[in-house]
């Protein structure tokens, strides 16, 4: 009598032969009791020696549409016009995710079939998110997608999987979508467009992992002045790079998509790794380090786990803004750091802005002239003052493989 779980071909063949043998067992003798228990035993090996596929999803559909004896035409409703329902038939055309969920609430397609997973189920939707409305044209061209893909109508699976690939991103669909807007944040912001963009920054950080971890308070707001020296460099902008990267603080640049109207994010990895993401929109030196010293200070003084700073800073100092001590202490310092506030105050070049001082104090402090120029020039609100000096076209040579 077999008693044991059935694990070769050999045990399988004397099971068969023994349950010949007892199909004629009377119920409630050990005989049923052994037949009923080697059937068992053999199904389990079956089941792990012989699985059924799940059937092709297409089938289904022709199956489904056999027994409800229904035409090609009934399937426009959920596929979209009478070309997609001939291509999916055909298999020239992908099922989106849009067009499982219509055929599965419509047809009745059990999920899992049409996923071609057994007991799985659709994702669930994000309430009030129209998919239609993200960019994924703009964003296929740039190389952020497969152009292969049905782009508009499988616009949820696109981002979707690339939330996925941010590793959730919760914080930031939260931020973009669930709350009002920032004070550093413009009306005319598309959210969808700036969700991508930050998918994209995100994905970006997870591919290129960074040996260290960073660890609270291994940058100060001393140390921003060593940062802004690295500016004096000519490859200042890959300098820093490398330095916070040493820190465990991603730094990515993603050019910004329209209507998004950014300069620079603070947000965090799902492991909590630190990520700035800038878009360089403004090729300027002056810019540049402004706006990376005040998300490094949203990184080590602000940035928590439900937390996402986005910063435009053409709205800094503008009526438009909305008034935040975080976004003013981040300004504060960046600017501290970039140029002491006494040494600022007592400088010739606050008297007079003229080339001679913007280059003496640019010595002294062992800094970029840029960020001088940039100083007066905000300051002053004449943005046509010392134009030659702060540094246009000069950062984004140096992220060639991002423009």
């Amino acid at each position: 009598m077999i008693k044991k779980l059935i694990k070769t071909k050999e045990d399988y063949t004397l099971a068969l032969s023994r349950i010949d043998e007892l199909m004629d067992a009377k119920a409630g003798t050990p005989e049923a009791d052994e037949l009923e228990l080697l059937a068992t035993l053999v199904e389990l090996y079956e089941e792990k020696q012989y699985p059924i596929g799940m059937p092709d999803p297409v089938d289904a559909i022709k199956f489904r549409m056999e027994q409800l004896g229904l035409k090609q035409q009934a399937l426009v409703p959920f596929l979209g016009s009478r070309s997609k329902v001939s291509e999916v038939l055909n298999r020239k055309r992908p099922l989106t995710l849009a067009m499982m969920r219509s055929l599965h609430k419509g047809l009745g397609i059990p999920a899992e079939i049409i996923l071609k997973e057994p007991g799985a189920d659709f994702p669930g939707s994000i309430p009030d998110i129209n998919w239609a409305r993200f960019p994924v044209n703009e964003m296929a061209k740039r190389g952020w997608i497969d152009k292969k893909n049905e782009l508009k109508s499988g616009a949820e699976e696109i981002i979707l999987e690339m939330i996925n690939q941010a590793g959730g991103a919760r914080t930031v669909l939260e931020a973009c979508f669930r709350r009002s807007a920032g004070p550093r944040e413009n009306l005319k912001m598309d959210s969808y467009a700036l969700f991508a963009w930050c998918l994209r920054v995100l994905i970006l950080a997870r591919k290129n992992a960074l040996k260290n971890k960073f660890k609270k308070g291994s940058i100060k707001s001393e140390t921003l002045r060593d940062i802004a020296k690295l500016s004096y460099f000519q490859n200042g902008p890959l300098l820093v790079k490398e330095y916070l990267a040493k820190h465990g603080i991603h730094m990515i640049v993603v050019p910004h998509l329209p209507k998004i109207y950014l300069d620079g994010v603070a947000m965090l990895l799902e492991d909590g790794s630190p990520v700035i993401g800038l878009t360089i929109r403004y090729d300027r030196i002056d810019n540049f380090w402004f706006c990376l010293l005040h998300e490094l200070v949203h990184v080590i003084k602000h940035l928590s786990e439900n937390e996402f700073f986005i910063d435009d800073l053409d709205l800094r100092g503008h009526e438009a803004e909305k008034e935040d001590d975080r976004e003013n202490e981040a300004d504060k310092i960046a600017q501290n750091a970039l140029i002491p506030q006494k040494t600022w105050e007592k400088d010739p070049v606050l008297i007079k802005a003229s080339t001679v001082n913007v280059i003496a104090l640019s010595e002294k402090l062992k800094i970029h002239p840029a960020i001088i120029a940039g100083r007066i020039r905000f300051e002053r609100k004449n943005y046509k003052l010392l134009s030659k000096y702060v540094g246009n076209r000069e950062i984004r040579k140096h992220f060639k493989n991002s423009f």
